[in-house]
């Protein structure tokens, strides 16, 4: 039995946290993209493009593995919501 870390929004698209590991998961991917952009400021050379591409690709690949993670941890599907249960707006 798999143990879900997130739900499905109740608007727009996409998961919250709803268990520590969920909440602990979100924190340090965040907290390391933003740990990273006050590296990239302080130590690099702000004309070295190829650091800066490196740095991108890395911010590209954490926030892939951070979205894959949270869908296979998500009691549901990802899909848009409106929040009033249907996938369809209020009229």
């Amino acid at each position: 039995m798999t143990r879900y870390w997130f739900k499905p929004k109740s608007y727009g698209y996409g998961a919250t946290p709803i268990t520590r590991e969920g909440w602990v998961v979100t924190f340090v991917a965040a907290a390391a993209m933003a740990g990273s952009v006050v590296v990239m400021e302080l130590l690099m050379d702000k004309s070295d493009l190829v650091a800066w591409l490196v740095w991108v690709a890395l911010i590209a690949a954490a926030t892939w593995w951070f979205i894959q993670l949270s869908r296979r941890r998500t009691d549901g599907e990802w899909r848009w919501r409106w929040g009033n249960g249907s996938d369809t707006p209020k009229t």
